[in-house]
């Protein structure tokens, strides 16, 4: 096998304990996680510090890797508290931390030396330069900012070192901000603030309407709850498996902490499976169709390929999206089947009818469909 199809590492979200088992029993061949403290996902369930030794243990266990996330911004009052927290985390032994704030690769590279750093895509790394800086540093792997084309991803891995592994986003969610930095000042003016042209858009006075309610404008106010004016479509890359791979990306990661189990497993089942095929076969390879199915099942915002292909800032192809679509509900998880009567054993997530036609998903499979023909409690009545 030569360099250019070398099987990339499939990266999975782990919100929670759940969700873990999820990403490893559906194809994952890592998963990245966040303790209670100095993650970026605050509101994932996220783990404690004793659930994190049993995910550690666990996901070592079946020969797989654990990434834990420590990339938030920490101020002043937090640093002594952080270099406690990484002392635990170092006896741990994940396969690797991430980080995104240069203080906090430092303590790293101090405190637990001995755990391998991946640099966050908060890092916002757009050039081949400041990649080499980071492993120069000791970092071992580079996710890459979303806002690269794949062009651009190719020439960061031919001017970079084997070594240092190159990480990047094939699907989920996606920002109106650059990697954490703002867009708004290209969107609107054509004047980038990352290259130190804002034109401070964010200080403008915003309006907004009800689409039947034109002529009544109110203001953009900001709640308890937070301000929803933007939001981008989501990722999705499963139909660009060959050029990825061709690319020389060592991981492809998928987003997704907060989303739903059934999100966790239907999404790295996926890619596990349109990534095994390639791999086995890239001369008569081309993507089933019922891969896009299945990710079509989940709930996300309508679908666009993100910057690797084009400029979506100038073709719309992010262009902010209205809301969600969903077209399957997590109804169930099968924990055992009765080979006597053929009845499965299930955890109810949601209403189950009887007569109705319903998908199951199995690892390495596509959804079979089946319909439910009788329901019984746990007494079985």
């Amino acid at each position: 096998m030569n360099f250019s199809l070398r099987p990339p590492e499939l990266l999975a979200p782990a919100g929670n304990p759940e969700k873990l088992l999820y990403a490893l029993r559906y194809g994952a061949d890592a998963v990245y996680l966040s303790g209670e403290q100095f993650g970026m996902r605050a509101a994932a369930g996220n783990f404690s510090i004793e659930e994190l030794e049993k995910a550690v243990k666990k996901v070592h266990s079946l020969g797989k890797k654990v990434y834990l996330t420590v990339n938030t911004m920490p101020r002043n009052q937090e640093i002594p508290e952080l270099e406690e927290y990484l002392k635990r985390v170092g006896d741990l032994k994940p396969d690797a931390v991430i980080v995104a704030d240069l203080g906090v690769f430092s303590l790293c590279r101090k405190l637990i030396e001995h755990i391998p750093v991946h640099i966050s895509t908060q890092g916002a790394n757009v050039n081949w330069v400041s990649c080499l800086e980071w492993h120069k540093m000791g970092a071992k792997r580079v996710v890459l900012a979303r806002e690269l084309s794949l062009d651009e991803i190719k020439l960061i891995r031919e001017k970079t070192p084997p070594e240092l592994e190159i990480e990047v986003f094939v699907h989920g969610a996606m920002c109106v901000s650059f990697s954490g930095r703002c867009l708004l000042s290209e969107y609107y003016t054509g004047r980038d603030a990352n290259r130190g042209s804002c034109t401070q858009p964010c200080r403008w006075i915003y309006h907004f309407s009800e689409e039947k309610r034109l002529s009544e404008q109110l203001d953009a106010e900001i709640h308890e709850e937070g301000t929803y004016i933007f939001g981008s479509k989501d990722m999705c890359l499963i139909d660009h498996i060959p050029e990825l791979v061709r690319a020389g990306i060592d991981c492809f990661k998928i987003e997704g902490r907060m989303k739903s189990s059934y999100y966790t497993a239907a999404v790295t089942n996926a890619y596990r499976m349109e990534l095994d095929r390639f791999i086995s076969d890239p001369v008569s390879y081309s993507t089933d169709p019922r891969s896009q199915r299945e990710l079509d099942g989940v709930s996300h915002r309508e679908y666009c390929t993100g910057y690797f292909f084009s400029h979506p800032l100038l073709d719309a192809n992010l262009a902010s999206a209205p809301g969600y679509l969903k077209e399957k509900s997590f109804l169930a998880v099968v924990e055992s089947r009765d080979e006597k009567t053929g009845l499965y054993r299930c955890i109810q997530k949601n209403k189950m009818d009887i007569s109705k036609e319903v998908e199951y998903l199995t690892p390495g499979q596509y959804g079979k469909k089946m319909t439910i023909e009788a329901i019984y409690d746990e007494n079985m009545q």
